[in-house]
């Protein structure tokens, strides 16, 4: 699974959604044809990001190219059960990539585009916003 070689700080503030930001960078299919697009914001978790490769890779067939344009970088702590309150915050637990409105999460290139939206639909299943498939034409 994806998480960071190394981090500058160990545990970060939570942040807080004051208004739902659309994405500045990363809103345009730049690598392949074919690209999955967030619709709403969401942490999507190096967990969910290794269950959207293997979906994409089971459709390229050794045929296509996959890349994955968010990177989980963002720690997220978690005390253990039944641990009293106070005792300061909890260790590490995962990492989660913050998703804005308009991200392009995933694209995709070398297949046919039937099979390149299927795919991509399929895989946006296994995320926690909603998404729309994307290509290079329809942006």
């Amino acid at each position: 699974m994806l998480i960071p070689k190394k981090v500058k700080h160990r545990k970060w503030h939570k942040g807080r959604a004051r208004n739902i930001r659309k994405a500045t960078d990363k809103i345009e299919v730049s690598f392949g044809s074919f690209g999955l697009k967030a619709t709403s914001p969401a942490w999507v978790t190096s967990r969910q990001i290794e269950a959207v490769r293997r979906v994409l890779t089971r459709y390229t067939k050794r045929g296509g190219k996959i890349w994955i344009r968010i990177f989980p970088d963002k720690p997220i702590t978690k005390k253990g059960n039944e641990v009293p309150m106070g005792s300061g915050k909890g260790a590490v637990d995962h990492y989660v990539a913050p998703v804005k409105i308009g991200t392009v999460m995933f694209e995709m290139d070398g297949i046919p585009e039937a099979s390149a939206k299927e795919a991509l639909l399929l895989a946006g299943y296994k995320l926690p916003c909603t998404v729309k498939y994307v290509s290079n034409t329809q942006i």
